[in-house]
C-alpha cells in the first residue's frame, strides 16, 4: 500500500515539472526577443531625470495696512450743517467733507473784514497828509498798529470758521459715514475713517536666522486667501530695528502697489520670500523609497525594473532632489513603484497598448527619452 502512495506522488511532481517547463517555453516565445514586449510586464509610468531650478524660500504670514489711515473727527463743538460725502467715496486731499453750523463765525467775519477795511482807509488817509505834513508822525503809527490789530482779528475769525470745516488731509477712500446732518458733535467724536490705499504695507516676521538673506529692494511675493489664482509682488521697504526677544523673529515691511484697490488693510497674506535659486537633478517625489536611512528608486535598463540606491536632498513642489545615484535622463518609474521588483518586466500604457510585437521595448523609449 506504501508502494502505491509512494508511486502516486512522484508521478505528481513529474507532472508539474513538465508543467513549468511548457509554460516556460510559451512566455519565451511570446516575448519574441530579449528586452521585447511582455505580456506579463507590470505597467508603469516612466520619467526621466531632470535638471529643475529650486529655489530656496523663506515662507511667513502677513497682515495689510494702508499706507496712511486716519479717523476724522471735529476740532469744535457744535452741529453738522452740512455732510459732502457717501460711504466709499474716493476722495482728493482738500476736499470738504464736513461743515458746521457757523452763522456766528460768518457774522463775526463780515465784522471783522469791515474793520479791517476802515482801518486801512484811515491809514492810507492819514499817510497822505503825512507827506504834506499836516499831521504828526505818530498819529500814522497809530493808524499803522490800528490796521495790524484788524488783520489779526480778521485772520482769528478765519480760523475759527476753518476749524468748522472738516477737510481730507490727503487723497484716499473713506469708510463708513458716522453721523449725519443736525448731528452734535465734539472733539473726539468720529466722522469717517480716511485710507489711502493706493499702496499697501505688509508687515510680517521672519525668524532672526534669515536675516542676512533680507534685504531692502528684495522682491517677494504674496497670495491672499480671498483671491486664490493671484500673486501680489511686493518689495522689502523696512527692516525692523529690534528682535523680539521671546519669538526671536525680525519684522519685515514690504510694500505693494495696489492701482486697482484690490487689497485692503487688515488682509491676511502668504508671502513667500525667495533668497536663492540653485540647479539640482530631481525625480518625482511618487518615485522615491525609504528604507530604513537609505533611499532606492527603480530605474529600468532593457525594460526591466532595477532597485537603485541614490541620496536625496531638498523636496519642491512635487519633485526630490537627487544628490548622487543617478545620471539625468536616466528612465525612473514614478507610478507603479509597489507593483515591481528588483529585476521584473515593466513595460508603459502606450507600449502595452502599441501590440505585443517587441515594437514599443522599455529599451527604446528609455533612449528617445535620454
Amino acid at each position: 500500500m506504501r508502494n502505491i502512495i509512494a508511486f502516486l506522488v512522484v508521478s505528481a511532481l513529474l507532472a508539474n515539472l513538465i508543467g513549468c517547463d511548457a509554460d516556460n517555453g510559451a512566455a519565451g516565445g511570446a516575448s519574441g526577443r530579449p528586452g521585447g514586449f511582455s505580456r506579463g510586464a507590470t505597467i508603469v509610468e516612466i520619467v526621466p531625470a531632470t535638471l529643475r531650478v529650486i529655489e530656496e524660500q523663506v515662507e511667513a504670514i502677513g497682515t495689510t495696512a494702508a499706507n496712511e489711515s486716519v479717523t476724522l473727527t471735529a476740532q469744535v463743538t457744535d452741529t453738522i450743517s452740512q455732510v459732502s460725502f457717501e460711504d466709499g467715496d474716493y476722495v482728493k486731499a482738500g476736499d470738504i467733507l464736513v461743515e458746521l453750523t457757523n452763522e456766528e463765525e460768518t457774522a463775526l467775519l463780515a465784522e471783522s473784514r469791515a474793520n479791517l477795511d476802515d482801518a486801512e482807509t484811515q491809514y492810507r488817509r492819514l499817510e497822505n497828509l503825512l507827506g504834506d505834513g499836516s499831521v504828526p508822525v505818530s498819529q500814522v503809527d497809530e493808524a499803522r498798529s490800528r490796521v495790524a490789530a484788524a488783520q489779526a482779528r480778521y485772520q482769528s475769525v478765519v480760523a475759527r470758521l476753518d476749524d468748522r470745516l472738516v477737510r481730507a488731509p490727503f487723497s484716499g477712500l473713506l469708510g463708513f459715514r458716522e453721523i449725519s446732518p443736525g448731528t452734535l458733535v465734539s472733539p473726539g467724536t468720529t466722522i469717517t475713517t480716511l485710507d489711502d490705499i493706493s499702496i499697501i504695507k505688509l508687515d510680517f516676521s521672519i525668524p532672526e536666522v534669515y536675516l542676512s538673506l533680507v534685504a531692502p529692494g528684495m522682491h517677494l511675493t504674496a497670495r491672499s486667501s480671498a483671491f486664490k489664482n493671484t500673486s501680489f509682488d511686493a518689495t522689502v521697504n523696512t527692516i525692523g530695528s529690534r528682535i523680539d526677544p521671546i519669538t526671536r523673529a525680525a519684522t519685515i515691511r514690504a510694500h505693494i502697489n495696489n492701482p486697482g484697490a484690490t487689497l485692503r488693510p487688515g488682509m491676511l497674506l502668504t508671502v513667500k520670500l525667495t533668497t536663492a535659486s540653485r540647479q539640482a537633478l530631481m525625480v518625482p517625489e511618487s518615485a522615491l523609497m525609504q528604507r530604513a536611512s537609505q533611499a532606492y528608486v527603480y530605474t529600468v535598463t532593457d525594460g526591466r525594473a532595477e532597485m537603485t540606491q541614490v541620496v536625496n536632498g531638498s523636496r519642491y513642489e512635487g519633485w526630490v532632489e537627487i544628490i548622487s545615484g543617478l545620471e539625468p535622463g536616466t528612465p525612473v518609474i514614478s507610478e507603479g513603484v509597489i507593483k515591481v521588483r528588483n529585476g521584473s518586466a515593466v513595460t508603459t500604457r502606450s507600449e502595452r497598448d502599441s501590440g505585443a510585437d517587441g515594437a514599443g521595448a522599455i529599451g527604446s523609449t528609455s533612449g528617445e527619452q535620454n
